[in-house]
């Protein structure tokens, strides 16, 4: 799901360079405000996870890969705006030290999978929890806030893949960047990860939030907070 360069326009990667900076200065602010000094380490350890989880690429159809991301386990323990942190910063080491995504992309991919994967997965979350404070429902809530918020993020993705033909084109109609239409390139990247791929990424979510619920319940942000 990573973007490498020349797949996007400037008129693409340029405004999500900039709604990427909007998200990660105000995740900063927050983060320097309400993060303890004891949720620190948390805090690399989740980005090292997701770096780690997002190695393991594999090839699909369409000539995209799929791989779990993370983000949403790191949305539920440390809240989203933690995780918008975390992921980017993985995101950006993968790009600039293995060109596991490009430079221009860098934006985009924060954007997708660094904004859009942590505030849906903490959102489903929150919404199916409701009022439970145990039993099957959080589980339940925890393996569909990881598996929703991938596959709307790689749905995101072919969005972007699919509108280039649009945005940018020579005078007879080929498309410069991405050259698949929105009826290609967007089945080609949602259907692959709402069949594997995001249940990969709820099955990683329940067994981790069930871990942590059971031996560190205080450290988990979306049980402990109030209001979002």
């Amino acid at each position: 799901m990573h973007i490498p360069d020349g797949y996007l326009s400037p008129q693409t990667y340029v405004p999500l360079y900039g709604v990427s900076l909007v998200f990660w200065s105000v995740a900063l602010k927050k983060i320097n405000k309400e993060l303890s000094i004891k949720h620190i380490p948390y805090l690399a350890m989740s980005a090292a996870f997701s770096f780690l989880i997002m190695m393991f690429n594999v090839p699909i159809p369409g000539g995209t890969t799929g791989h779990a991301v993370g983000a949403g386990i790191i949305a539920i323990l440390l809240g989203p705006w933690t995780a918008v942190i975390a992921v980017s910063v993985s995101l950006i080491i993968q790009a600039i030290v293995f060109g596991d995504g490009g430079i221009t992309a860098i934006g985009a991919n924060c954007f997708n999978m660094a904004v859009v994967m942590p505030f849906v997965s903490y959102w489903v979350f929150r919404l199916i929890k409701g009022n439970a404070d145990g039993g099957a429902r959080l589980s339940i809530a925890a393996f569909l806030s990881g598996y929703v918020s991938l596959s709307v993020a790689a749905a995101v993705t072919g969005i972007e893949f699919g509108i280039q033909p649009i945005l940018a084109a020579t005078p007879d109609g080929r498309p410069l960047y991405a050259p698949y239409p929105l009826s290609v390139a967007l089945p080609a990247m949602a259907l692959e990860h709402l069949l594997l791929f995001g249940i990969v990424e709820g099955i990683v979510t329940v067994l981790l939030f069930r871990y942590f619920a059971k031996n560190e319940p205080g450290l988990v942000y979306s049980l402990t907070v109030k209001e979002a």
